[in-house]
């Protein structure tokens, strides 16, 4: 069992542009990965496994619906706290970030947002504790990219509503205990249901086999008649526009998480460069592996900032679905390419589980394609600065 030696980069003093809640939530979090996840986290990623006994204490620390109001179960805390606890959980791993992200902007801000009332009051105090794990049904095996096109439905029978389709890829399924889903109704338009496990023809095969993701439950919502209670509809918003908010939440969770995982992957290249010798000195000497971390905490740096004024936005309810389209598609691109020259600093022993480096790279070959592929975000960019539509 390995102990966590990370020291988290901060080359322009960005701690500085934070508040004394801000910091004092970073580092919470990140003692928390330190104790609960990095002992255990890669003989889980090596056996396939998502780590259950992590959800009580990412219940205790907050991370599931932070921004939620504490009526509701939430702590109440703003963007950045938000952003800054996605970053040190995906630091740790990106499955483990990938559970809260769902469980917080996928299932409680939808209820919160688009939700009655008595939707808010019975399920969110039980998301934000993890009495209950949640999915979000959207993404379809022919749907992905375009989820205008979902064929997933449900039909008004008077005293209920009849579901019927599939959903695929969706994180957290073979175990949710509530999935907010989204089907056409009679005339096309996009509502959001509540499905609650047990409700009969409700099933949610697990995805096995996967490269990516290995310390997170991924699966399928099968719908095969099943009986949705009419209270079960989500009735503030409708049409794509509501699943699409979203996942304006959830991908900037991920631009922060994703950050995490880059400077995790950079602070292990850091330190085994100063301890690895090869030719006499220590390989942090050369000048190849110098360009190499100069690139990548540069790039971390840029990221930061990104992020940071990103969060602002969002707490001013300014940023834009584009804005937050960017920061996603940036970062994890960036994470990426860092995980990718620090495991070539490493050498062989890159590979292996020994050091985080090779986990992080796999499971960010799936961030870099849900929540929008990286080539959907360059076009949501491009739509936005020439006004031009390039996805029909």
């Amino acid at each position: 069992m390995s102990t966590d030696l990370f020291q988290s980069p901060d080359y322009y003093n960005i701690d500085e542009l934070l508040s004394e809640e801000h910091i004092l939530v970073r580092n919470a979090t990140r003692e928390w990965v330190k104790k609960d996840v990095s002992p255990i986290i890669e003989e889980y990623a090596q056996k396939a496994e998502f780590p259950k006994q992590l959800v009580k204490g990412l219940a205790e620390i907050g991370a599931f619906g932070p921004y939620i109001p504490e009526e509701y179960g939430g702590a109440g805390l703003d963007q950045i706290s938000y952003g800054l606890m996605m970053q040190e959980i995906e630091r740790g791993d990106s499955g483990v970030r990938s559970t809260c992200s769902v469980q917080s902007s996928l299932v409680m801000y939808p209820i919160y947002a688009y939700g009655s009332e008595e939707q808010r009051k019975k399920y969110l105090p039980k998301l934000a504790s993890g009495e209950y794990l949640g999915s979000f049904g959207l993404t379809e095996p022919d749907f992905g990219s375009n989820p205008g096109g979902m064929v997933t439905n449900f039909k008004d029978k008077g005293d209920h509503y009849l579901l019927n389709g599939s959903k695929m890829w969706i994180s957290n399924a073979p175990f949710c205990d509530v999935a907010v889903v989204w089907a056409k109704n009679e005339e096309g338009r996009i509502h959001g249901l509540i499905v609650e496990r047990g409700m009969e023809g409700f099933t949610t095969p697990e995805t096995h086999n996967k490269w990516s993701l290995r310390a997170s439950a991924t699966g399928e919502l099968v719908f095969d008649n099943v009986k949705v209670p009419k209270e079960n509809l989500l009735p503030n918003k409708s049409g794509l526009g509501a699943p699409l908010g979203c996942l304006d939440s959830a991908r900037y969770g991920i631009a922060w998480g994703a950050l995490g995982a880059a400077m995790d992957c950079y602070d292990t290249a850091l330190r085994y460069s100063k301890e690895r010798v090869q030719f006499d000195r220590p390989i942090a000497g050369f000048q190849l592996q110098q360009k190499k971390l100069a690139e990548m905490i540069t790039e971390i740096t840029k990221a930061q900032l990104l992020v940071w004024r990103l969060g602002k936005l969002k707490n001013e309810k300014r940023a834009t679905s584009a804005q937050i389209s960017m920061a996603k598609r940036n970062n994890v691109d960036m994470a990426l390419k860092i995980a990718r020259e620090a495991r070539q600093m490493l050498g062989g022993m890159g590979i292996t589980g020994e050091y985080p480096i090779m986990r992080h790279m796999m499971n960010l070959e799936s961030v870099v394609t849900y929540e929008g592929t990286h080539d959907i975000h360059l076009l949501i960019t491009g739509m936005d600065i020439t006004g031009e539509n390039a996805f029909k």
